[in-house]
């Protein structure tokens, strides 16, 4: 089940929501919401929500462990990882050494568990938190079990940390004020992803799975691509943020308009930032961060983006996606260090590294990286007449919509009254907008089955 469904929002969405009025103890509102999220996670992975309870399970355990002895936190990290590994890399680690051994070993063709990469990482987030202030650990299993899956975060992010929602696992109210504020941020961040994503995303797929398209071609479907995903992950964060103002449960900003970042590093400042906080709370900083002197510095960077690029995915594309944001930060480290770079050389820059590098986050393989780089740049001007139908007059407004909102402009408009009634007005419109287009199309992809 996904939220930008029918059955998710004229069924499952509204059931859930007032159901939990109908319990006062916060006892049986967190069991109400437990037995939601599963059933949440079952309709889409019947079978891996077992695996889900198991990984509940065995952090609750964990945690238990780490917070009385430091020393069992290699084990808790151990485990998830290897989780990790089996579910989601084990073929991408077999074909590897296939591929460099001359081996014919089998791939047993494990399926993915949805969102395994997200629960897994809040799980790891919890017990490394638990051995580092003992005091945070969870002794009641509900309630880690509620963190771990809640359904608003549980299958496409963003990335949200224990100590941030601890204290509303206890305790918290849900107002009207919040609950309006939540459904209007949610019905905006479908409007995002059924309105401007999915629209954009049926060029972009026309076009990379077109080995033939010349260079104009190329570039547009390399534009539709970086706001098809961009609108895409940042709608989802945006739904799952109002979801969680819906149930009580404050969620922080996982995405701040990283197309108008002045330089990459203010790109990686805005973008999935619950996972570049991660990787920096738990992986940068022990890893002694840039405190240890410039080389180190880029050796750290270079290893947290190298894991980035692989939590995306079993794939080398996704790794070297990671590894060309590394090397450009790097340089543009080393560069900056030297003088100050023009605000408009930085923005050129941070945009031109993230499009170019997203080839290889769409791409399948590495020869299919190398086919779309040879239409980007040596594709020709033949065949338009192939390019063109792909140009409605539709699909040009919602690029044209995609690339304005892409940066802060309604951040401008001051917060009057007048617009928070035009704001919910605009919900409602866009509500019925996104259910004329669920009705009416059968693209709506969900692209977070390979993370």
């Amino acid at each position: 089940m996904v939220f930008s469904s029918a059955i998710f929002l004229f069924g499952f969405l509204p059931l859930t929501f007032l159901g939990q009025f109908l319990f006062r103890d916060i006892r049986w509102k967190n069991g109400f919401l437990l037995a939601a999220s599963l059933l949440f996670y079952a309709a889409g992975e019947p079978l891996y929500v077992l695996l889900l309870l198991g990984s509940i399970a065995l952090n609750y355990c964990f945690g238990l462990l780490v917070a009385r002895c430091r020393r069992w936190l290699p084990a808790a990290v151990t485990a998830n990882v290897l989780l990790l590994l089996v579910f989601k890399y084990t073929d991408f680690l077999l074909g590897t050494v296939n591929a460099l051994m001359g081996l014919s070993l089998p791939l047993p063709g494990i399926r993915l568990p949805i969102g395994i990469s997200f629960f897994t990482f809040q799980a790891l987030s919890y017990v490394i938190d638990a051995a580092r202030d003992p005091s945070t650990v969870q002794k009641n299993p509900l309630r880690l079990a509620l963190y771990i899956s809640f359904f608003p975060q549980l299958i496409a992010g963003p990335i949200v940390q224990y100590g941030d929602i601890a204290p509303y696992l206890s305790d918290r109210r849900v107002t009207l004020s919040g609950a309006a504020t939540g459904m209007r941020r949610f019905l905006f961040g479908l409007a995002k992803k059924v309105l401007i994503a999915n629209t954009l995303g049926g060029a972009a797929d026309a076009i990379f799975a077109d080995s033939g398209i010349n260079t104009p071609a190329a570039w547009f479907g390399l534009l539709a691509y970086c706001l098809q995903i961009y609108y895409d992950f940042s709608g989802y964060s945006d739904m799952a943020i109002g979801l969680g103002r819906m149930f009580g449960f404050p969620f922080k900003e996982n995405f701040d308009h990283p197309y108008a970042a002045v330089s990459l590093q203010d790109f990686w400042r805005r973008w999935h930032i619950s996972l570049s906080t991660w990787f920096r709370n738990y992986v940068y900083i022990p890893l002694g961060g840039n405190r240890k002197g410039r080389m180190r510095t880029y050796l750290n960077q270079f290893i947290v983006f190298f894991l980035t690029g692989l939590w995306h995915g079993a794939s080398w594309n996704f790794v070297i996606w990671g590894l060309i944001h590394g090397t450009a930060l790097t340089a543009e480290k080393a560069v900056s260090a030297r003088g100050i770079i023009p605000k408009w050389a930085g923005r050129f820059f941070a945009l031109l590294v993230a499009a170019l590098a997203f080839v290889f986050f769409r791409t399948e393989t590495l020869p299919d990286a190398g086919a779309y780089f040879a239409n980007l740049f040596a594709g020709g001007l033949d065949g338009m007449g192939r390019f063109l139908p792909l140009l409605t007059p539709w699909r040009l407004a919602v690029l044209s919509a995609g690339l304005l909102f892409s940066f802060p402009v309604l951040q401008k408009i001051p917060r009057t009254r007048a617009w928070e009634c035009l704001s919910y007005a605009a919900a409602v419109v866009l509500l019925l907008l996104c259910g004329a287009e669920l009705a009416a199309a059968t693209f709506n992809p969900f692209i977070y089955f390979r993370f």
